[in-house]
């Protein structure tokens, strides 16, 4: 059903970069239709196939809407869904991206640039929540929808509109990054407790800083506590979320860890954007969710009334007595790192600081993942390791001590903070005076879904090069595609924690790994 999603996305597409070239004004109904329809089909968003067909359907109503003067005859354009469900199932086997070339590589970009708009829509649509927007980057999810519809496009053209997507990212980015810190202020180094408070208990997961706002408003002098989860960590680090005393901690780790973690919380859960596990029995009735998160049998909220999320939490037994835990810092924003980066200038040029490593990126059940605690856990202590993202759950609550005051592990935020990541490296690169690929700065990054590849295809575009790329690579970059890669921009697979650290800290042609001791005894 997805696919059919898909399908008529590419046919109002058409529509819209056609109207786009007839001069009449973009609407704003069908540019906020296809990022939530894209959002839709994210990975463990939407599981409930009854309400992706609603969205073919209203898909539909919407291109047929658009009045253009151009006959536009691709099936995209005037296919009409099926009348019962079924009958559509059976027309979204003929329409998948599979079917969009015979040329594995053009498929293989197509893929990726699929994947890339995906996470491209997701932070549109967290910055259009928070009153932010930019009629160029629903234009850029036209053009490149509808441009998997052409047969004239090659391969170069569709390198270029993979890389194109990586800048539009960027632009979606800075507006979710925008709407954040316009909304609730910059995020500020900030103690999370891993513990819990005796009493009722609410859990927020996902990434939705309106959802834990409005349900901070609401569960006021109500004797609950509230406690986030998964990505929702950073939250504590805004000081508009973290000015309420009943914000009580955080509670979990990532996502795919969710069955075991959402089964022993005595208390409602609400589940926003994405992230979303097919819920067991055992909670099922104390799960709700928000936005464009949807499962067949799960009460989903429509709007910002969290009633009956509160009125679950009041039912159910919360926490008996405090739990005892561990804090951890988040709120390493680029404001918060900025603010000393003199101190960090100096510390590099003292070489009291070596080497900094991005060690971030979405994580998963599949085995591999320990590369990332391993490889943290393993980095010398006279280099520093900034995080965001999900895959910091493999080494989040470790200790791993300062540097002159400064943290060695600082965690920047959310999948959807990587804008900060990025400004935080051009602007050491500026008071370097060198290039981004000449700092002492190396990325490790693990990918999961489509918000990874948006900002892998970012990162292409701003020229990084010497990327580590795991556990795996995308089962959808084919071999030629993948030397494109590795031609232009040195983009590698991660192969063991111990030979990554050798090769980025003493060279490929190491002999040995005496340069993995720190520089300086007094480190």
């Amino acid at each position: 059903m997805q696919d059919l999603l898909e399908h008529a996305l590419r046919g109002l597409a058409l529509y819209a970069v056609e109207a786009e070239k007839e001069g009449i004004a973009s609407d704003p109904a069908v540019n906020a239709f296809t990022a939530d329809a894209l959002f839709t089909t994210l990975t463990n968003v939407n599981f409930d196939g009854q309400s992706i067909a609603g969205l073919v359907k209203r898909c539909v109503e919407l291109r047929d809407g658009l009045k253009v003067s151009k006959t536009l005859d691709h099936d995209a354009a005037t296919f009409t869904p099926a009348d019962d469900y079924e009958g559509m199932v059976a027309q979204s086997g003929r329409v998948g991206i599979m079917s969009l070339s015979d040329d594995p590589d053009i498929r293989s970009l197509m893929h990726t640039t699929l994947y890339g708009l995906k996470g491209v829509a997701a932070y549109a649509v967290h910055a259009r929540t928070l009153g932010q927007e930019d009629n160029g980057v629903y234009a850029f999810m036209h053009e490149a929808l509808a441009s998997m519809l052409s047969k004239d496009l090659t391969l170069n053209d569709w390198v270029a509109m993979a890389l194109k997507c990586g800048e539009v990212n960027l632009r979606a980015m800075e507006l979710l990054d925008t709407a954040n810190t316009g909304t609730y202020g910059d995020p500020e180094p900030t103690n999370v407790s891993l513990g819990a408070k005796k009493g009722k208990a609410i859990l927020v997961s996902g990434h939705d800083l309106k959802d834990l706002a409005e349900i901070l408003k609401q569960t006021e002098g109500k004797g609950i506590n509230v406690y986030t989860h998964g990505e929702m960590l950073p939250c504590h680090g805004y000081p508009g979320l973290k000015k309420y005393p009943h914000l009580a901690g955080h509670y979990g780790t990532a996502w795919q860890n969710q069955h075991k973690e959402f089964a022993a919380f005595p208390g409602a859960i609400l589940m926003t954007t994405n992230c979303l596990q097919k819920p067991l029995d055992t909670y099922k009735d104390n799960i709700f969710t928000s936005g464009p998160v949807q499962f067949p049998g799960v009460t989903h909220i429509e709007g910002y009334d969290f009633t009956p999320v509160v009125e679950r939490a009041l039912e159910l037994q919360g926490f008996e007595t405090d739990v005892p835990g561990k804090t951890v810092m988040t709120g390493f924003a680029r404001n918060a790192v900025l603010g000393v980066a003199g101190t960090i200038v100096e510390a590099v040029k003292n070489k009291d600081i070596r080497h900094f490593f991005l060690v971030a990126g979405c994580d998963g059940a599949k085995p591999g993942r320990n590369y990332y605690t391993e490889f943290v856990e393993k980095v010398p202590s006279d280099c520093v390791v900034l995080t965001l993202a999900c895959g910091k759950f493999r080494f989040f609550d470790k200790d791993l001590g300062n540097i002159g005051g400064i943290p060695r592990l600082l965690d920047v935020g959310q999948c959807n903070d990587a804008y900060s990541a990025i400004k935080i490296a051009v602007a050491l690169s500026e008071a370097f005076g060198v290039g981004v690929n000449d700092l002492p700065l190396s990325m490790v990054l693990s990918w999961y879904e489509q918000k990874a590849v948006a900002i892998l295809l970012t990162l292409l575009h701003l020229g990084i090069q010497d990327i580590r790329l795991g556990p795996t690579l995308p089962a959808f970059i084919t071999p030629n595609v993948l030397k494109v890669l590795v031609d232009n921009y040195n983009i590698k697979p991660i192969s063991t924690p111990e030979e990554d650290l050798k090769a980025i800290l003493c060279g490929d042609e190491a002999a040995d790994a005496d340069c993995l001791e720190v520089s300086k005894a007094s480190a």
